[in-house]
């Protein structure tokens, strides 16, 4: 099974969509290995955002980030990566796909809501910035036969 980190973003939050944006990953058959709710440091956020330092945005994704609570997830599933950005939809919510999470809850590319590894390589570099792996469960759902052949 791929592990993907999935972080929904201060807006999320303040704006109730926790359920709504959990429940359309689990939808889709994925499934949820770690989770919980927690405030970013600045560090952390400057460790997370490293590959963006010195871009004109970096700034304003760490203060963002930083601004309010956030949920840290690791979602896993079969190709779970792809999926997880699938179903997120393009960065900029107006090009987004509609059925995706930024289209439908989304307008802005600076409040698009969540953010998920954007590859193997990344996702192994993420989770444990917010998991210790003791933290992140493997388990077997009882519908899973359901959803993979």
């Amino acid at each position: 099974m791929e592990r993907t980190l999935v972080i929904l973003k201060p807006d999320a939050i303040q704006r109730g969509l926790i359920g709504p944006i959990i429940t359309r990953l689990e939808q889709r058959g994925l499934r949820l290995a770690a989770m919980k709710l927690m405030q970013i440091s600045p560090d952390l956020a400057a460790r997370h955002y490293a590959i963006h330092k010195g871009k004109p945005f970096y700034e304003g994704l760490v203060q963002f980030i930083t601004s309010g609570p956030v949920v840290a997830a690791v979602i896993e599933g079969k190709d779970a990566i792809n999926i997880v950005r699938k179903t997120l939809g393009a960065t900029s919510p107006a090009n987004a796909e509609p059925g995706t999470i930024r289209a439908d809850f989304g307008l802005e590319i600076g409040r698009n809501l969540v953010h998920g590894s954007d590859g193997p390589d990344t996702a192994a570099y993420e989770i444990p910035l917010f998991f210790a792996e003791n933290e992140i469960l493997t388990y077997e759902r009882a519908v899973d036969h359901w959803i993979h052949e």
